[in-house]
């Protein structure tokens, strides 16, 4: 005769002791310790991203705060204000315009840099060898261009009296006489020469870029796609772009950013004019910082711009790691 209880129904039998199974039913191992051996890897990398950004960006946030003027260089004292300076940037009349002015300016950009780009990298996957080759030379020639260097030929190719692109004009025979003209004496056209030559800079790392994800795509599915009866643009919008869409997005947020902050080409070509029609609001920090001796209000404008970028890029990532679980 047993002795033992039975046992209740509903209730679950008792649990033994001892690691789970593993594959195949036998018992697992422990655990294996992640190596500190990554991490350790990236302190120099964090050490010297910490100096070079790092240091300058609490550096710029400790100015913000401060009456920080001509005084306090030929002196070296200065007196801290707070919120002082976020308050009259924010209350100035010129923020909304030129925020307006920046972000119209920079979504341009962007647009002009990822399609050409786009188009670029698909042209170098149809094409043949020489022919790509050449496309990657003309690309990483405009690219490893100094910023300052092209500015200047850029100006001088939109010369009022011996610019190339004037002569054409007149050449032409069909706007009149375009020898005498100043494109950039007009905040329209000025911006037109200044997005012209910023989308020329930036079109080489996004079409280099792109074309390295092209090349990532197996040919398996142009194939299923083209037995369905896909032409070429149809291929593209179903296979190319959603295989493309996280380096797509990589590319656009690091575009976003530098065009934000594009600061050399307008300086160099307007300096902000004509009446600040051509200003962004990487000007009007560096005017404000230097021109009007303002140092406290430019670190001001400049942390504005660089929290409204974070939020942006933020967001961005986000989306892109979320868009990369889903895949």
């Amino acid at each position: 005769m047993s002795t033992s209880a039975p046992r209740r129904r509903g209730t679950a039998p008792p649990r033994h002791a001892g690691p789970a199974p593993g594959p195949g039913g036998a018992p697992a191992g422990p655990r294996r310790r992640r190596s500190a051996q990554p991490y350790v890897l990236l302190v120099p990398a964090l050490l010297i991203l910490g100096l070079v950004v790092g240091y300058p960006l609490i550096r710029l946030g400790v100015i913000s705060t401060q009456g920080f003027g001509l005084r306090t260089l030929i002196t070296g004292r200065t007196t801290s204000v707070g919120a002082a300076n976020y308050t009259t940037i924010l209350h100035d009349g010129q923020l909304v315009p030129i925020l307006v002015r920046t972000v119209l300016f920079a979504a341009t950009l962007v647009a002009g840099t990822v399609l050409i780009g786009l188009g670029a990298a698909l042209m170098m996957v149809a094409v043949g060898g020489r022919l790509r080759s050449a496309m990657m030379l003309a690309l990483l020639g405009a690219w490893a261009m100094p910023t300052v260097a092209s500015t200047l030929v850029w100006q001088w190719l939109f010369q009022p009296t011996y610019g190339v692109v004037n002569w054409l004009l007149t050449q032409l025979r069909v706007f009149g006489d375009y020898r005498q003209h100043d494109f950039l004496a007009h905040p329209i056209s000025g911006f037109v020469v200044v997005w012209l030559l910023v989308v020329w800079v930036s079109v080489p790392f996004v079409a280099l870029t792109l074309y390295a994800g092209l090349t990532q795509i197996p040919g398996d599915y142009y194939e299923a796609a083209a037995l369905d009866g896909a032409g070429y643009w149809r291929r593209v919008r179903t296979v190319t772009l959603p295989f493309l869409r996280p380096v797509l997005t990589l590319v656009t947020v690091m575009s976003v950013i530098w065009d934000f902050n594009v600061f050399n080409q307008i300086w160099i070509l307007t300096k902000g004019g004509p009446d600040g029609g051509t200003t962004t609001i990487a000007i009007w920090s560096f005017t404000k910082a230097f021109a009007s001796q303002s140092y406290g209000q430019g670190a001001a404008i400049a942390v504005f711009s660089v929290v409204l970028l974070a939020v942006l890029a933020g967001w961005s990532v986000r989306r892109l790691v979320l868009s990369g679980e889903e895949a």
